[in-house]
């Protein structure tokens, strides 16, 4: 066998092994979120992923950093000690249109794509935590430098005590942009979702 095709087979192995661990680990998060039970805080896999929407509307809105942590030894933990420091953004009720997912896995992508201006995606207690957001962000009473630990926007989540926190009644993003290692809903509507392996991301 050739150099190539023994690089081609270590790729396509590590590929398989890396969407059996996805696979299985998606089906086990759609199964507790759809029960409303799964955490705000979980142990992440260290592969950030990308999201993206033409606009996001969030009704009860919290947001505040936290330190999000790796199984011991994972593979993806690189220079970081297995702990990464994300913000985290908690909705209550939110809207998200032309919403675009994508992660890395080496080579290609795998790409979700749900929502347009008519069917909307839809999440109950929407939990982000991302390293980067970016877009163009419109609040409605939003209160600034608050103690994370006494919010009350979201029903249920919480920062630590004495994290510094923001949090309002709205917000709106224009050109959403995020850099995630988590995502959680008790409740996540897909309209017209389209999930494949493909090129580029988002």
């Amino acid at each position: 066998m050739s150099t190539s095709e023994e690089k081609g087979g270590v790729r396509w192995k590590r590929f398989g092994a890396t969407l059996a661990i996805l696979t299985a680990t998606t089906a086990a998060l759609v199964t507790l979120t759809a029960q409303g039970v799964l955490a705000a805080n979980f142990s992440i896999s260290g592969m950030p992923f990308v999201v993206t929407a033409t606009k996001l509307h969030g009704d009860g809105f919290e947001q505040f950093a936290t330190i999000d942590s790796m199984i011991e030894n994972s593979p993806n933990e690189g220079d970081t000690g297995g702990q990464v420091v994300v913000i985290v953004s908690a909705i209550k009720k939110a809207e998200l249109t032309k919403l675009c997912q994508s992660v890395s896995l080496g080579g290609m992508f795998l790409k979700i794509t749900a929502g347009d201006g008519d069917t909307p995606v839809k999440a109950d207690t929407l939990v982000v935590d991302s390293d980067l957001i970016s877009g163009d962000a419109d609040f409605r009473n939003i209160e600034i430098g608050g103690d994370a630990s006494t919010y009350d926007k979201v029903p249920g989540i919480k920062g630590g005590e004495g994290v510094f926190g923001q949090q309002a009644d709205t917000i709106e993003i224009a050109n959403l942009r995020q850099n995630n290692y988590a995502t959680t809903a008790a409740r996540f509507n897909l309209p017209h979702l389209r999930m494949t392996f493909t090129g580029t991301g988002c």
